[in-house]
């Protein structure tokens, strides 16, 4: 049985339900105690799926959604294609780029934790926060004009080389 799979189905499905917002809603808060107890160091860093679930309190197609988000942050990614109740992962997670990541996907609820305190300096948060705004901004060039030198170094007014 893959687990992965059964809570992409699931996912898909509590959005599709009428009042998927209270569910998730919910969940966010469920996902904030996960995170609180794994930065304060209170979880274990590996041991099967089934056992994450149950120190957490969650059921097993949660506690795969949980790992699924982590997944890119850890120091060894988890297989979570052919994931099973009883499939050993890691839960052993790189601080700054879980951070970076909490703020690429606008989960303020978890970025602000003040177990952050703890881990990061507020300065190189700060810097995380901003290489990840930066990231994701797009920075046009200058302009060229009709008149202008060409851009491709030809000598040539750009109206009359790369321009047409």
């Amino acid at each position: 049985m893959a687990l992965f799979k059964d809570w992409q189905d699931f996912a898909d499905k509590k959005s599709a339900e009428p009042g998927a917002e209270q569910y998730w809603t919910q969940y966010f808060l469920r996902e904030r105690d996960f995170y609180e107890k794994l930065l304060k160091g209170e979880a274990p860093k590996s041991g099967t799926v089934q056992a994450l679930a149950d120190h957490f309190g969650v059921d097993i197609i949660e506690m795969t959604g949980y790992l699924d988000g982590i997944n890119e942050s850890l120091k060894a990614e988890n297989d979570l294609e052919n994931m099973t109740a009883e499939t050993e992962v890691s839960l052993d997670y790189e601080p700054e780029k879980l951070y970076y990541n909490m703020v690429g996907a606008k989960a303020e609820w978890l970025y602000k934790l003040p177990q952050w305190d703890s881990i990061l300096t507020e300065e190189k948060r700060k810097e995380l926060y901003k290489a990840q705004k930066a990231s994701t901004t797009i920075v046009k060039g200058p302009k060229v004009g009709r008149n202008d030198p060409c851009p491709c170094g030809s000598g040539k007014k750009y109206k009359k080389c790369c321009g047409r």
